[in-house]
């Protein structure tokens, strides 16, 4: 009876000390994305979001001290899978999170999901990984890239728009963004045009566009590359003669350099700074006043992705080894979105309204988009049919 009660005991202690050193674990999260280059200024959005996310949860994660690892994947897919795997094998991340660019996302994601290592996704949604590519691991609090064009195309159908010329970076997500934009378009495609990434002049597609002499013009220039090319159409006296279109080319990372260069330019998108829900009013008000500028998408689907995993590490009570009790609360979207509430799909991608949003000059001078209606409610990707999972 003594040994019996002893080994109780015994095992009641060693629980207790298991318990202790669980609830003791840091969460440790890997963050990519682009941090040098004319890309940085898009890094800078996403890393200080992740900042407010964490500042706004006391520094910890589902109640668990947090220690956050940045990489600068420098818009290259063999740094990203570097970047990765260091993460990995180095720092023994529970997370890996962020990434702009889709032709990275291929790299890095099944580096990380095949590790049993959860990828949280917070901009690039290529089609393959909503697809047959698609993981319990891998989760997105973005879109997947066809879906936001498919939301301007359906409203440049509405609006009886024909004889359009498209434009988008010859890589991944832009030929997932062409092909989202013409399964809703339902007018004539004038000519479809990709350029080099990271393409800085384009001269040479402005007079190719004057040539056409289209009807308006639909783009996907991300970044810099929407800078230089806003800039551009406008200074070659293209705006008013052909109406311009485009889908995250026109944002609050591009604005304040373009200016009245995208007045009165149309844009679609699941998120603006003007969506008026609680958690996205105090995220929008407290990282102005944090950082002195305004949020853009890129920084709302970063502050998603912390809350997101914060929702999934609180759901297990800080025990980091119960994977599917994680995927099962990130699968519930239990959290308060920026974007509002929204479910996932069964590939892990959401279902979520899209807006049709305008670039307009407030009373004070200033430039910002400003939502004028919804395009699509509680939209689908065109792809989770292809996923095999199932719950």
């Amino acid at each position: 009876m003594r040994r019996t009660t002893r080994a109780l005991v015994a095992g009641l202690f060693a629980m207790l000390v298991a318990s202790q050193a669980a609830s003791a674990e840091t969460v440790k999260i890997g963050f990519i994305t682009s941090l040098s280059g004319p890309a940085g200024v898009i890094g800078k959005h996403m890393q200080d979001s992740v900042e407010l996310a964490l500042e706004h949860l006391g520094r910890k994660v589902g109640g668990l001290d947090v220690e956050m690892i940045y990489g600068d994947d420098q818009r290259k897919p063999d740094v990203g899978k570097q970047l990765a795997d260091e993460m990995l094998k180095k720092h023994k991340v529970h997370f890996v999170s962020g990434i702009i660019w889709s032709n990275v996302m291929l790299a890095v994601a099944p580096v990380v999901t095949r590790e049993k290592v959860f990828m949280i996704g917070t901009n690039a949604g290529p089609h393959e990984l909503a697809g047959d590519q698609c993981s319990e691991y891998f989760f997105t609090t973005s879109w997947q890239n066809d879906q936001t064009p498919e939301a301007m195309g359906k409203y440049m159908t509405d609006q009886n728009l024909t004889d359009v010329y498209v434009l988008a970076p010859n890589y991944a997500a832009g030929k997932d963004m062409i092909q989202g934009f013409k399964r809703y378009f339902k007018g004539k495609v004038v000519n479809e045009v990709y350029t080099k990434l990271g393409q800085q002049d384009y001269s040479a597609e402005i007079t190719q566009i004057r040539a056409a002499n289209p009807k308006a013009v639909f783009v996907f220039y991300p970044g810099d590359m929407g800078i230089q090319f806003v800039k551009q159409f406008a200074q070659a006296g293209l705006r008013d003669q052909f109406p311009l279109y485009s889908v995250y080319t026109v944002d609050e990372v591009t604005l304040p350099a373009v200016k009245e260069a995208a007045l009165g330019n149309f844009e679609t998108r699941y998120w603006s700074p003007d969506l008026s829900n609680e958690a996205n009013r105090r995220y929008v008000s407290d990282f102005r006043k944090k950082f002195g500028y305004t949020p853009s998408f890129y920084g709302a689907q970063s502050y998603d992705g912390i809350m997101l995993i914060d929702a999934a590490v609180r759901a297990v009570k800080g025990d980091l080894a119960n994977k599917a009790g994680m995927i099962a609360a990130m699968r519930r979207a239990d959290y308060k979105s920026t974007r509002g509430p929204y479910t996932y799909n069964v590939n892990h991608f959401p279902i979520e309204n899209f807006y049709l949003l305008k670039t307009v000059r407030a009373a004070d001078g200033e430039f910002s988009l400003q939502i004028q209606k919804t395009v699509f409610e509680n939209h689908r990707d065109a792809y989770y049919q292809k996923c095999p999972m199932k719950w």
